[in-house]
């Protein structure tokens, strides 16, 4: 895979990426892939996200983690759900791991 162009520090800055907490998680019918994910924002509130994240995490062992959320994503519908950010994850070799914090944190704390 060729590595994406560079950004500017303006560009990357323009981001706004949050600690949340995820406090539900639900499959959604009809996908193998897809689940329905409630995070919590702390200041911002709770947004819904769509995560193709079913076919590397049981729903129940994604409750209570704390990931690294992109928060001013354009909302999009995804198998007809609104996905309102997005729950950041790296992947290699087919298997992906969320991005978490190493320390205790409070939910929405903005990722520097």
């Amino acid at each position: 895979m060729q590595a994406k162009p560079q950004v500017t520090l303006q560009e990357f800055q323009n981001l706004d990426l949050r600690v949340g907490k995820i406090l539900e998680v639900e499959a959604i019918r009809g996908s193998k892939k897809l689940y329905k994910i409630k995070v919590d924002l702390g200041e911002l509130g709770k947004r819904q996200t769509v995560a193709g994240l079913a076919p590397y995490y049981e729903a129940g062992e994604l409750i209570g983690k704390k990931v690294v959320f992109l928060t001013n994503l354009k909302p999009a519908r995804l198998a007809g759900e609104l996905s309102e950010g997005m729950i950041l994850a790296a992947e290699s070799n087919g298997k992906v791991s969320l991005l978490t914090t190493d320390g205790e944190i409070p939910e929405g704390a903005r990722i520097l």
